[in-house]
């Protein structure tokens, strides 16, 4: 069942209890009866309204769970916690909590927080548009060849003693898939060990590199160590993948597209402002941003200590 927008079932909600939902251009009104509102007033707090708007934007905080429930209960629940923020808002103001330093500057950190993210959402959403993601898929993905892919079984037990005994059954001729359900403590046990189809990029390194290395029809001779544990793998056939359809990788680009603007974002402010680093003890570190040494400062022999946040995504 496809799930309702929470902005839509605000909307229903705000139907079912008789106010009419929020429009971005109310429709005329019939002859003799009075226009809708486009943003009505649910509630009000000591006289400050509350509108359907901000039931609209109380809604994006909700966790998952409660964004199941159906439209009916859904909108008082929202009203409820608007009115329950906003009589704790009357309260904590009548007691000047505002002027408490360490409010204050939690106050100040807040809003400086949704200024940086704003900013970042300013310069990064004109590159992350639909156009930009198809642009994306049509250079890199649209009527190229998929990737080299294997299609596999494996074994995991936890010692190399346990993989060589099921290596030497095998060579006696058992069946790998028996074997895989009966002795595996991977959880595709029960599929006889089955894996599908997978690229190289999609395993971890030392796996790739074995089940890459096999033929169909061949399993490996040695076991495999991998973090998970020992495996025996099996080769049943190799390929190379159909070429990818946009809404497979759609995601995957946006995310791509989204990475790369932040990053370019982050580099063009810090080059913009001037930054000095400092070690633990005050002193200045003789190492600046980017790995570029800092000629005008002595070499007093402190370990450098780059405090600076690395750029996100990687």
């Amino acid at each position: 069942m496809r799930r309702t927008t929470l902005i839509s079932a605000i909307a229903v909600a705000t139907a079912l209890v008789g106010a009419p939902a929020l429009a971005q251009t109310a429709a005329p009104a019939p002859a003799g009866q009075p226009a809708a509102q486009p943003d009505p007033v649910l509630a009000t707090v000591d006289g400050k309204p509350i509108h359907l708007s901000d039931a609209q934007t109380a809604a994006s905080e909700l966790p998952a769970n409660m964004q199941q429930l159906p439209p009916d209960q859904l909108l008082p629940l929202l009203v409820n916690q608007l009115i329950d923020r906003q009589a704790l808002l009357v309260a904590a103001t009548e007691e000047h909590l505002a002027r408490n330093p360490a409010v204050k500057q939690a106050m100040q950190d807040a809003a400086n927080e949704k200024l940086e993210n704003a900013y970042v959402q300013q310069k990064v959403a004109p590159q992350v548009t639909d156009a930009a993601v198809q642009a994306e898929f049509n250079k890199d993905y649209a009527n190229k060849p998929g990737p080299e892919q294997v299609d596999a079984r494996h074994i995991l037990v936890k010692t190399q003693a346990e993989a060589q005994a099921i290596i030497d059954q095998l060579n006696k001729g058992a069946d790998f898939a028996t074997l895989a359900t009966k002795d595996s403590i991977d959880p595709g046990a029960k599929n006889g060990g089955e894996l599908g189809w997978f690229s190289q990029d999609e395993m971890v390194p030392a796996f790739s590199s074995a089940a890459f290395a096999l033929q169909p029809g061949q399993y490996t001779k040695t076991p495999i160590q991998t973090q998970f544990g020992w495996h025996v793998i099996l080769c049943e056939g190799k390929r190379t993948a159909p070429p990818a359809s946009f809404d497979t990788v759609k995601d995957q680009i946006r995310q791509q597209l989204a990475d790369d603007a932040i990053k370019a974002t982050l580099a063009d402010v810090r080059a913009k402002v001037t930054i000095k680093l400092f070690n633990p003890d005050g002193t200045p570190a003789s190492q600046q941003p980017g790995g570029q040494p800092d000629d005008s400062q002595p070499d007093n022999s402190q370990p450098n200590v780059n405090l600076a946040p690395p750029p996100s995504g990687n």
